[in-house]
């Protein structure tokens, strides 16, 4: 089978290019032809496959007038015209393709007979603002079933009114040419949660499956140690929930914390860690490369998930429960369906700082209960998010369309 992945990134910007590239390294492992077809970058990754770049578009600093490209681009369509040429694909599979690339590469695929999944790393289908989250971080549907005015009214996208319209009209455009509810044969959301927002928005069930991400499990098969520390790891940004974890962390007694990564917030947390005068519990690891955060992880007591937005899959709890440590997460989006209560970590309520705290504190005084919970994660990882387990229901999507 010839399988053309499409994503706007094509370097490892997060989870939607980790599972992008990696489901194309899965499919020519059994034999299936691949092809990419993404946005031209410096920092592009070479994957000696064919690969059909558009011309970047920059959507912070480029022209207003070509701002409108988000909304339908002839030059995207005419490169994916000369892909589909070129390449022949069996399937056209779409990551993250809104804006950057645009709705204009549908319609040649569709009048090819093409069929296209799409797997929806994110809720921008329902979204303008891609979070769900307002101005004042704060969970919003309020745009579901495409009432877009709010997004305006708000000025939800970054803070700016034309950036809101833009967005506004790019999912009006989505909706009156039913891109996700006809062009799309197939969406796979990456949690149970994630699908049920897709049919509360008015996308029918039956094209709709939920399939957790998976993870190269020996990548991740580690020896582990406990070296008493509470982690975190991602981005240092506001929906990532890492005030809080700090306040909540600030109310204990006992353990330590490390923070790995960056991000517009470093400043606030820096501050907040003097404010609380907790400087010498909580350890800044800034940015880590892949191996270095396994290591982390691995010598950790447990990883903290604190997001306070709509959390998809994120690879971070799949990662830290094949290493075979225990996850503290919020209750929020796809986060519950990876971290189980009570078996391979504990849940808290993703508002209550107090919930945090007391969940952290049982975590860092229960030796034993953790021990449980780390063989149990490692379980769950085998059985669950191993890749040949993947392959085989991709393998049943693609059969199916």
């Amino acid at each position: 089978m010839k399988i053309l992945l499409v994503n706007k990134f094509h370097w490892f910007k997060g989870g939607s290019e980790k599972y992008y590239f990696e489901l194309g390294q899965l499919l020519k492992e059994h034999g299936h032809e691949v092809a990419y077809f993404s946005m031209k970058d410096e920092k592009n990754i070479t994957t000696g496959d064919k690969e059909y770049f558009v011309e970047p578009i920059d959507l912070n600093h480029g022209s207003k007038l070509k701002a409108l490209d988000v909304i339908y681009s002839r030059a995207n369509r005419k490169k994916m015209v000369e892909a589909l040429e070129d390449f022949k694909p069996d399937i056209v599979h779409l990551n993250n393709f809104q804006r950057q690339l645009s709705a204009s590469i549908i319609g040649p695929i569709k009048k090819r007979n093409i069929p296209i999944v799409y797997t929806a790393h994110d809720v921008q289908a329902m979204c303008p603002a891609i979070t769900m989250l307002d101005n004042d971080k704060k969970v919003c549907e309020l745009c579901m079933g495409g009432k877009y005015t709010n997004c305006i009214k708000k000025k939800c996208n970054k803070g700016s009114t034309l950036k809101s319209i833009i967005g506004a009209l790019e999912g009006w455009y989505y909706r009156f040419h039913k891109i996700y509810t006809k062009k799309i044969d197939r969406i796979i959301t990456p949690s149970e949660f994630y699908k049920k927002k897709f049919i509360q928005d008015g996308i029918d069930e039956n094209r709709i499956i939920a399939m957790h991400n998976f993870v190269e499990l020996k990548d991740y098969d580690l020896p582990v140690q406990d070296d008493g520390y509470a982690l975190y790891f991602g981005r240092l940004s506001e929906e990532k929930g890492v005030l809080n974890l700090i306040n909540a962390f600030s109310q204990l007694d006992c353990g330590s914390l490390y923070i790995a990564g960056e991000g517009p917030e470093q400043e606030t947390v820096e501050k907040i860690i003097k404010e609380k005068n907790i400087t010498d519990r909580v350890k800044l690891l800034g940015f880590l490369n892949a191996d270095q955060m396994k290591e982390t992880i691995r010598k950790a007591r447990f990883i903290v998930v604190s997001s306070i937005w709509y959390e998809n899959c994120p690879y971070s709890v799949m990662e830290t429960l094949a290493i075979g440590k225990p996850v503290l997460g919020a209750n929020i989006g796809g986060i519950p369906e990876l971290a189980q209560d009570g078996r391979n970590g504990l849940i808290y309520q993703y508002d209550a700082i107090n919930d945090l705290a007391d969940k952290m504190k049982t975590l860092f005084e229960d030796e034993q209960l953790v021990k449980e919970f780390s063989k149990n994660a490692k379980e769950d990882a085998n059985h669950l998010y191993g890749k040949e387990i993947y392959y085989n229901k991709i393998l049943g999507v693609y059969s199916k369309v």
